[in-house]
């Protein structure tokens, strides 16, 4: 009863906050709330591969791009169908209803493709594994281009604008406590025991490929469920959204937050989002900025940022 009554509460709250935003909150401003809800979903689902399981993923925007374009298709040709099945619900209650459809196409395609590059490729370590899952983000990338059903290099466009600040702020909170559940939980601490020595956790009877794979198809789902947002949310997709420049901007703020630090990773997520816009009246100044920003904040906190480091130095 408790949970259910925080649940409530919570989407009441963020119902409250979508209207207020709507209404007085300048359009500008709202994207860059959308977008850090968003980065949370896919810098926590990173987290969970990099910071908890210790493995090098290079190809996390790889696993968005599938839930993005899989979600988009299913809304663009399948949702017309749907609709003349279900058009005896009401427009509040089908809109929503087709939209987690799309979401759910989006979040099982990205698994598939999880499964796909994890299992044969997670015996791997470190550098290997990254190049791996660099090659996989390529292959994406690729293949997307050349597929005309999902407007191939022209973009993916009139993708129905489902997606809002509560539809993305409650998916993130929904990211957050999973991912928090799951690495507090004895079979959780798995992933930990694998990050920390993989020989010691094999001696203790944990199977290594098994506990990854479960991580690297976890976080993939997840990513997939960003890009489902990010799809609904812009209404136009371009592969050069989902290149490796992007992959890298989650890990920075995996590392910047603190490899396996789960609060540390979602204020991480919050600041590298804000921090171009922020500085956009410098200029050409600006991502040198930004990147001396990173770079000092790095020095002053190597383990990342925290809440409760924050408290204590205040």
């Amino acid at each position: 009863m408790k949970r259910l009554l925080a649940v409530l509460l919570c989407v009441a709250v963020l119902l409250g906050f979508h209207r207020v935003f709507n209404a007085y909150l300048n359009p500008y401003y709202l994207q860059i709330l959308v977008y850090i809800g968003i980065n949370i979903v896919m810098a926590t689902s990173l987290n969970l591969i990099n910071g908890y399981t210790g493995q090098f993923n290079l190809g996390h925007a790889g696993f968005m791009a599938v839930g993005a374009y899989a979600s988009a298709a299913c809304s663009v040709y399948a949702h017309p169908a749907l609709r003349g099945l279900l058009g005896f619900l009401p427009a509040t209650a089908l809109d929503p209803l087709l939209f987690l459809v799309s979401l759910l196409v989006g979040v099982c395609a990205a698994i598939l493709s999880g499964l796909a590059i994890g299992l044969p490729t997670l015996r791997l370590r470190g550098d290997y594994l990254a190049i791996a899952t660099l090659g996989f983000g390529e292959i994406v990338l690729v293949v997307i281009n050349n597929m005309d059903v999902v407007g191939g290099a022209r973009g993916f466009s009139d993708i129905p604008g489902y997606a809002n600040f509560f539809w993305v702020f409650l998916f993130a909170a929904l990211t957050v406590y999973v991912i928090g559940r799951i690495t507090r939980t004895a079979k959780g601490l798995s992933f930990a025991a694998i990050r920390e020595d993989e020989i010691a956790a094999l001696s203790l009877g944990i199977s290594n490929t098994r506990v990854k794979v479960t991580a690297f198809v976890v976080g993939a789902g997840f990513a997939g469920l960003g890009g489902g947002l990010y799809a609904h949310y812009l209404n136009y997709l371009h592969v050069n959204s989902f290149g490796f420049l992007k992959s890298v901007d989650f890990v920075v703020m995996v590392v910047l937050g603190g490899m396996g630090n789960l609060w540390g990773v979602v204020i991480a997520a919050a600041l590298l989002t804000m921090l171009p816009e922020l500085l956009r009246g410098f200029a050409e100044w600006r991502m040198i900025l930004y990147s001396l920003l990173i770079i000092v904040t790095m020095l002053l906190r190597s383990k990342g940022v925290s809440i409760k480091q924050w408290v204590r130095s205040s």
